[in-house]
């Protein structure tokens, strides 16, 4: 490997300045990441004074809950501030900061007649349709002139010199956002619990202000004398959950989502739920949905008080469900178990017949400060009969752990935890007798044995019957349904399972319909149609294509489609599968995470470049894909729409070519596309032959090919025409360039920081020279391009490409032309610099390793 420096590639003033611009700012990067830094202050106030774009809101507006169309927004509208409807009261609505209304700030709830006002005298506040005031910022006569939202999520109420008097992410509710710092000073608040970030590092988690249920962090004693001097607590847009601390020599990572790392277009944010429990969660613009990825506690049944007092938490199959202790107990709100128990009769009404309720694989939940004796090993006998005796306690647990230890509950809140697999006992105190539940016995045993004989009948004939009814229906949908397109929506939930073997799954349109959300995450366009995000019933992610210009029968469509899923290669976007309804032609493909190439070459905002090595590889990869369906199908598929939009990249950017097959899909009536004799494929990549009116074989793929692997090394789209070229058509201006060994002016500024091999790139600029030549035998096929890039091939100076005005004759009469492969490689020249040689020779080691070697001279 060598360094693509200005001595090699030349570029012009202009290009070198922005050279230096660049190198100048890769310093600066390199400054910042360099871990000898992060310890220093610097760095947390990089975290704190980010500079984000904000819209203003001017004193006096208003906004009503009656209007939830209308909303404060963020300039790239990411943000909104306004109200929505409360899920947990359908009557009453929730005023918020929210992110594709998934609320990340709450200010309050309040009835139809609710408003939130950013008064004239700076003051902003949420009034309930009675006037009452929910909640208000207090910056009354502060001078505050102006309120923002930018693109952060940060709500800001400034003065006139726009500092920044309150805002929402030093006043946050119940949740942090990606890259908002939360201090050991602030709390985050939901009815009863809070989390807070205390002085010595720990995250906690507490009941009512007094119980500490969870606590994780750089600290697991909570009599740690450790402290910080000002820890605060970040989670980054990877998805970690980090402290920062000047007294820390590194920043410390003490979360990890599921999805850490993960990259898209979504936010992350760390919430805390009204069950107690604290989560990170991911959401997806547009989707209105949050996906939970972090939960501090893992198992909800141990967040204290989640079922009230005296209430009981259980499992009912997967989910945590509340209750009462025992038939002793009702219900302190039968519509809300959550609100938990109380007894039937009070203890201060039996003081002389109170009892003790046992309860086997029950635990009492007891943490820290909580009030209650030091635990001691008695055993289940003196953890019932001291607890009984005892005047100030209401219930005790005795672990079976292999400890003996008894803990007593002295309080007057009681939380509860019932498994199976939990090894205790636990006793509470009730007014005698002790009901606990039992099953409905007989009046008499007498009758039990005289119905036993009945009931096995009974029980028989019903099993008998319920079998019988299950088989016929299982034929009947074997032999009818299953191929009715009324029941495709559940055919294709069994349909997907036939995936594994590599058939395609047939979909109802309403089934791509609700896993898309109705067609509303829109990813891209091209020629064959529309490609929308979607999410499956089994929760894969895929991506549908509505094909448009398609009117073929269904027979051989689904023969079409049975074509296109039996070829599978590396480099091929697999097809998963299809949707033949009515007039509703869609295929259903993997969905490739880190879209298409044309995002990374052409795309300015793109905040990832890929370096020299990730794009031959992609360059490389595409060409292998293009091979498969050329030479190694059992029918030659030419693609005939070969371009960086067609070329997609999974989640360690390999590259899978999409939307092969499709072309022989098309209705040849459609006025957009033609036959195979006519133009379909997109401006910039049209083979000759197309315009010529000639047959169009698979040498038209290495045209289009040969186009895009150019712009993968310019980083700048083909047909583009400016003044740098000359006003010249840019493969032609680019091979005079190459010819006068200016290759710098060819090559993507983005290149001239990086480690570069430089006979590598150079045998890129010669195949794409020879795959775009005009007349279809000049160029080569697609495997000898593979060999060409991999270094098996030497490759001569290709010829120029013609200009199209006069070559088309030439074109016609060469078309039954064959390639021929002579002699063998020049030697290179002396020049100093292997980048202005004529011909290019690979190293000689490259050379050696294919198993024979020739020369590609057209």
């Amino acid at each position: 490997m060598s360094k693509l420096s200005s001595t090699l590639l030349k570029p012009p003033l202009a290009r070198r300045k922005t050279a230096r611009k660049k190198k100048q700012t890769h310093s600066k990067m390199a400054f910042l990441s360099s871990p000898s830094l992060l310890s220093l202050p610097f760095l947390l106030l990089l975290l704190i004074f980010q500079p984000h774009i904000s819209a203003q809101i001017s004193p006096g507006s208003t906004l009503l809950a009656t209007d939830l169309n209308t909303t404060w927004n963020s300039p790239n509208r990411t943000f909104s501030f306004g109200f929505l409807p409360n899920n947990e009261n359908p009557s009453s609505f929730l005023a918020s900061i929210s992110y594709s209304r998934v609320p990340i700030w709450k200010a309050g709830t309040v009835d139809l007649g609710g408003t939130l006002q950013f008064q004239s005298n700076g003051n902003l506040r949420l009034l309930n349709g009675s006037g009452f005031i929910i909640w208000q910022s207090g910056t009354e006569n502060l001078g505050i002139t102006t309120a923002t939202l930018d693109d952060s999520g940060n709500f800001a109420l400034k003065n006139g010199s726009s500092v920044t008097l309150w805002d929402t992410f030093n006043n946050p509710t119940d949740t942090i956002l990606q890259n908002q710092n939360f201090s050991s000073g602030k709390t985050l608040r939901s009815g009863i619990y809070s989390f807070h970030l205390t002085m010595s590092g720990n995250l906690t988690l507490t009941w009512n202000e007094s119980i500490i249920y969870w606590n994780q962090g750089l600290n697991s004693s909570f009599n740690s004398n450790r402290n910080l001097s000002s820890p605060i607590l970040t989670l980054q847009s990877t998805g970690i959950l980090t402290i920062f601390d000047l007294s820390l020599p590194n920043p410390v990572n003490v979360v990890y989502s599921s999805d850490y790392s993960d990259n898209g277009d979504f936010i992350r944010f760390l919430r805390l739920d009204s069950d107690g429990n604290l989560r990170v969660y991911s959401s997806f613009r547009g989707s209105g949905i949050a996906i939970d990825r972090w939960s501090a506690v893992l198992d909800q049944c141990r967040v204290f008080g989640w079922c009230g007092n005296m209430g009981i938490c259980r499992y009912n199959d997967t989910d945590p469900v509340c209750g009462c202790l025992s038939e002793n107990f009702e219900a302190s709100d039968p519509n809300d178990s959550r609100k938990g128990c109380r007894r039937k009769q009070e203890i201060a009404n039996c003081p002389n017949s109170a009892t003790m309720l046992q309860m086997e694989h029950t635990q009492f939940l007891t943490y820290f400060p909580e009030l209650s004796n030091e635990p001691y090993s008695g055993g289940i006998t003196a953890c019932r009969t001291n607890c009984l005796s005892g005047a100030s306690c209401v219930a005790s647990t005795v672990l079976a752990d292999g400890t003996g230890q008894c803990y007593s509950k002295l309080g007057n809140f009681v939380s509860g935890y019932q498994s199976p697999s939990l090894p205790s006992t636990s006793f509470v105190k009730v007014c005698g007798p002790a009901l606990a539940y039992q099953p409905p016995s007989n009046s008499s045993q007498t009758q039990k044995n005289s119905s036993k004989l009945n009931a096995r009948v009974i029980a028989i004939v019903v099993i008998a019957t319920v079998l019988g009814l299950i088989l016929v229906e299982v034929g009947l949908w074997c032999g009818l349904c299953r191929k009715n397109s009324k029941f495709g929506g559940l055919s294709s939930q069994y349909a997907l399972l036939e995936y594994a073997s590599g058939a395609p799954v047939q979909f109802s349109f309403k089934d791509l319909q609700r896993s898309t959300k109705g067609f509303g995450e829109k990813l891209g366009a091209g020629g064959f149609g529309t490609v929308y995000r979607g999410v499956l019933a089994n929760r894969t992610v895929v991506a549908v294509k509505q094909l448009e210009g398609i009117e073929q029968g269904e027979k051989q469509f689904r023969m079409e489609v049975a074509t296109i899923s039996s070829t599978h290669h590396l480099n091929l976007v697999r097809l998963i599968g299809f949707c033949s309804e009515g007039r509703h032609r869609l295929l259903v493909y993997e969905f490739m995470k880190n879209g298409s190439l044309d995002n990374f070459l052409f795309s300015t905002g793109s905040s990832e470049k890929l370096d020299w090595d990730t794009q031959f590889n992609i360059a490389l990869g595409t060409a292998r894909g293009i091979t498969y369906l050329h030479e190694e199908c059992r029918d030659c598929i030419v693609h005939c729409d070969i371009k960086p939009e067609n070329i997609l990249l999974d989640e360690n950017f390999n590259a899978k070519v999409s939307d092969f097959g499709l072309a022989k899909l098309v209705n040849p009536k459609d006025h957009r596309y033609r036959s195979l004799t006519t133009v379909r494929g997109t401006r910039g990549y049209l083979a000759p032959e197309w315009l010529a009116n000639l047959p169009i074989t698979s040498k038209s793929d290495v045209y289009s090919y040969g186009m895009v692997l150019l712009e993968i090394v310019s980083g700048r789209r083909n047909f583009d025409v400016s003044e740098e070229t000359g006003r010249k058509k840019f493969s032609l201006w680019a091979y005079e360039e190459f010819d006068r060994g200016n290759i710098g002016n060819i090559v993507d500024n983005r290149l001239a920081e990086q480690e570069v091999d430089v006979e590598q790139l150079y045998r890129a600029i010669q195949v794409s020279f020879w795959c775009i030549q005009e007349q279809p035998s000049q160029r080569p096929s697609m495997g000898k391009v593979v060999q060409m890039l991999e270094g098996i091939v030497v490759i001569e100076k290709p010829p120029a490409p013609k200009t199209m005005e006069g070559s088309l004759t030439g074109i016609s009469t060469s078309v039954s032309a064959i390639s021929t492969f002579v002699g063998s490689a020049p030697a290179p020249s002396s020049s100093s610099s292997p980048l202005a040689l004529d011909s290019f020779s690979v190293s000689r080691r490259n050379i050696e390793k294919a198993s024979s070697t020739s020369t590609w001279n057209g």
